[in-house]
């Protein structure tokens, strides 16, 4: 029989349900009512966070609040245009520093990774595949499958590789948060720290390391897209060889 604290447990449990239930029925109905609006103005936010030039001149102006404004418009970028979310490493490290840019372009690709992970792991396969290509969830689940914690974390690493979207895909795998945090965290801190090099100095006006980071940049970046299908080819390989 059960005691007087597994009620008050199941009465909990029960009105967080229904709170959720009608928090949920309420999104839905302000959707339906006022979805032109909302679509417009995130179309307009997507397509600022995508514009450099915009976001740099925006943060200057902003004063002391510059730092919190950087991280919210990186973090936003990472979740609602899931492109390549260092490109605003460079900006960073113009705006503040190799050091400063990088910890702040750092903590907003943390929190950017973390929200798209969760939304993967709570809105599940059905919202993803919308934002997804087909073709790139077949590929992350050929990739991710059997191959563990390193092969996760070199992705993390390849510049070029698509970060974001692989955030939304590992939220529907059993991947633990904790797991998931730190190997994000840490796999894009190098490519965030060269990027934010590379910003501060154009800003000194180096204009040759700026020039050289940026060549080592492309030539990491084409020939991780040159190769791409043998880099493929060479995982799936392992993941055979591991199968048996």
């Amino acid at each position: 029989m059960p005691g007087p604290g597994d009620m008050t447990k199941t009465n909990y449990h029960r009105r967080w349900r229904i709170g959720l239930w009608v928090g949920g029925l309420l999104v839905i109905i302000m959707a339906a009512v006022f979805h032109e609006p909302l679509w417009l103005a995130v179309t307009r936010l997507a397509e600022f966070i995508s514009d450099r030039e915009k976001i740099q001149s925006f943060i200057s102006r902003s004063g002391a609040l510059a730092p919190v404004v950087f991280v919210a418009i990186q973090f936003l970028q990472v979740v609602l245009a899931p492109i390549p979310g260092e490109a605003t490493g460079v900006i960073g490290g113009f705006l503040f520093g190799t050091f400063t840019g990088f910890i702040l372009s750092s903590m907003a690709l943390a929190l950017g990774s973390m929200g798209n992970f969760l939304i993967g792991r709570f809105l599940g396969r059905r919202y993803v595949r919308k934002i997804i290509p087909v073709d790139k969830l077949k590929r992350f689940d050929t990739l991710i499958k059997r191959q563990g914690v390193l092969v996760l974390f070199l992705l993390f690493l390849f510049p070029g590789f698509p970060k974001d979207y692989l955030c939304f895909f590992l939220g529907m795998t059993a991947l633990p948060f904790k797991v998931f945090f730190i190997i994000a965290s840490l796999g894009r801190m190098p490519g965030t720290l060269f990027l934010s090099l590379q910003g501060a100095s154009l800003y000194e006006g180096n204009y040759l390391t700026v020039a050289v980071l940026a060549g080592v940049c492309l030539v990491l970046a084409w020939g991780i897209y040159r190769f791409r299908e043998q880099i493929y080819a060479y995982v799936e390989k392992m993941n055979h060889r591991d199968s048996r």
